[in-house]
This record gives structure tokens, sequence and C-alpha cells, in this order.
């Protein structure tokens, strides 16, 4: 929200409305949740390509002498080990180890990096940056006014981009990123996504939102392209397995609790925000496993929905965290914390409690879905 409590709006605002979207509060920001049909635009992604405005993010620059310091005293990951031009996923945690939020780090140059925070975290990661940055060399900037992120993904992302960019689109390996210039605009090239298909996030000037917008508009038209709204942003995470904040990821788990503990890094040199809480939390998950984070496959047809008790024997075994239709598997879908009894691929006798009714599910492996190499 805007200091006024008035919802933000992108540099593409206009254009969505345009386009006929419907539009949402999402973090505060009105943005698009789709333009017609969300399986028509999550089906795109999967087969051909999909277009996304993602400039509710939260940008944040880290620059000076002690950048990379900061950052692995301020994030859970080994930082100062990323190479320019390389990109890192990894947390930022409070010191009881409880999760802050997700986020890419990209390394820009030798002491400039940028953190990319969700939209409903952006202001809480910024805060406790700047908190964290007393005592080092370094500067930590908002620069979520300075960017417009705009996402092409499916697998005709890299040829439509080929056709705007005279950029090195196959040396750029997947967590990666280039200054290159795409239609005339000037951007950050990132090879990163948030749909299980590769793809590409290209960060430029809000005033140069709308041109590239269109451009690759009509670079995708003859391939299948579509702009996309959250919905099927939301679906085909999901499916790939992919953690959302405040479903996933909340404070009271850790990363050890999540099941993604290899962004911990405690080799690294010197101390870092949760350091303790989180070796404690290590040796816990190691001698009494927290329940683990799993796939649910319906054998009916009712959705389930976070907060949804997961049951087994008559007794509650854990809960779901996020639930839809899947367009590609034709059926629903949840991520759940289960108890580890029950976390094996191919549990049967497994249902959720949807309206007091236990609908039976089957334990599967995450991803739900994997793209072809």
């Amino acid at each position: 929200m805007s200091s006024t409590g008035e919802l933000r709006h992108t540099a593409l605002d206009a254009l969505h409305r345009v386009l006929g979207a419907t539009m949402t509060d999402f973090a505060g920001w009105d943005m698009p949740l789709r333009y017609g049909s969300e399986r028509d635009e999550h089906t795109a992604v999967r087969t051909s390509a999909g277009l996304f405005d993602l400039s509710h993010m939260g940008e944040i620059t880290v620059t000076g002498p002690q950048a990379a310091a900061l950052l692995d005293f301020a994030l859970v990951g080994n930082i100062g080990g990323v190479k320019p031009g390389r990109a890192r996923y990894t947390m930022i945690c409070r010191a009881d180890g409880g999760i802050l939020d997700d986020l890419i780090v990209y390394r820009l140059g030798e002491t400039e990096y940028m953190v990319v925070a969700n939209a409903s975290n952006a202001q809480v990661v910024l805060d406790a940056l700047t908190e964290r940055a007393a005592g080092f060399d370094a500067e930590v900037r908002d620069d979520r006014d300075a960017y417009a992120l705009i996402a092409v993904q499916g697998p005709e992302s890299p040829g439509i981009l080929k056709s705007l960019t005279d950029a090195d689109l196959d040396g750029l390996k997947y967590y990666a990123g280039l200054p290159g210039t795409v239609a005339g605009v000037p951007a950050l090239i990132a090879r990163t996504g948030y749909t299980g298909e590769d793809g590409f996030e290209l960060f430029v000037k809000p005033e140069h939102a709308v041109e590239l917008w269109q451009a690759l508009t009509k670079a995708g038209e003859g391939v299948g392209l579509v702009p996309c709204g959250l919905s099927c942003r939301d679906t085909l995470r999901l499916e790939a397995g992919m953690p959302l904040y405040g479903h996933e990821l909340t404070t009271s788990l850790t990363p050890f609790d999540a099941g993604l503990g290899r962004v911990v890094k405690f080799e690294k040199e010197g101390d870092f925000v949760g350091r303790e809480a989180l070796r404690e939390a290590a040796a816990r998950a190691e001698s009494q496993p927290p329940r683990v984070l799993v796939g649910l496959v319906a054998e009916g047809r009712r959705v389930p929905r976070a907060g949804y008790a997961v049951v087994a024997g008559g007794e509650v075994i854990g809960e779901v965290t996020s639930g839809a239709p899947s367009p590609t598997l034709g059926k629903p879908i949840a991520m759940a914390y289960v108890d580890a009894a029950h976390a094996a691929s191919g549990t049967t006798g497994v249902g959720v409690d949807i309206r007091g009714s236990h609908e039976p599910y089957e334990v599967v492996a995450l991803p739900f879905y994997k793209r072809q190499k």
C-alpha cells in the first residue's frame, strides 16, 4: 500500500486494463489476476510462452566495499561466493531461525548486489538489511521504484527474446544475469523464473516497460505468447513444487522445517543472523524429523485449500499449504506438511478434510511437473 492506503500501480497498469485484465489487490499492488482463461494462460506457458508483469517485486541494491560481508552476515547463504553475473536463491531469517523471506540475490559487479524480495515482504527485508548493515562499509538502497520487471516464460521464450536482443542468451546459464539491450531497451536479462519452465526476467526502468511489453508481445505473436496473470503464476509454481512465502514458508518455520536446509551455509566464515538457532534446528531435524513437505494428488475432483487438515486413520497428520486444480495433470493437487511416517511417495490411505468429508489423496514426491530439458 502507499502511505495514503491506496493500491500501488505498476508502469504497465493502463496496458493491463486495455487488455481487459481482471485486477486484484496483491500485497498492496493492483495486479492482473487473469486476462481471460487462467487455464489457457497456464497451458500457454507450458507449451509456448507467457508474459508476466512482476513489477511488484522488491528490488534492494547493496553496494560498497563490504557489501558481500554484509549479505553474508544478514542472509543464510554464502553470497560472497557468488561470481559476478550469477544469482543465488537464499533466505533471510530472524535470530530465532524463522524465515522472514526467500530471496534471489544477483551479483551485478564486484561490490554491487541486487536483492529481490517478495512483494509482501519487501519492506520487512529492506528494514532488516538496513538494521543489519550497522558497522559495515556498505549501503542498502531501496530501488523498488527504480525497476519494472517483466518475465517471459515457456519453451518459446528463448526464441522470442533472441529476436529482440544480441545478448548471448545461449551462454546465459540458469540463475545468471547479464546487462543487455532488448528491443532497444537497456535491461538486466536474468535466466530465472517461478513457473518450472525455461524463461527470463527482464529488469528495466519503469518508463521503458510499456515499450518492452509491446515489443515482446509482437515478437511472440506467431508462437502463441499470451499475457498471463497471477492466478496461473500460482498454479505453475505449485506444479513445479516451488514454495510461496506465507504458505510453505513462514516465520514459524526454519529452512530445516521447510526441507530447504541446503540454503543454510554453516561453512561460510563469520557469524550470521540466526546461526545458533539454525544449528539447533538442523540437529533437531536429524534426531526428530519435522513434518515433510510433500505433494498430494486427488483421486476425486474436490480442491483442497491452504489450512485444510491432512488425515490418516482418523488422525490429523498434517496441513495443506497450497492447493489448486492442476491444468497439466487434470486433477486437484496440493502441497502439504505431513508427519514423516506418511511422507513416502506412493503412500495411500491419506485424506484431506474438505468441509468434514475426508477426500482420498495419494502422496507423491515434489515437483508434480518437471519440464523436459
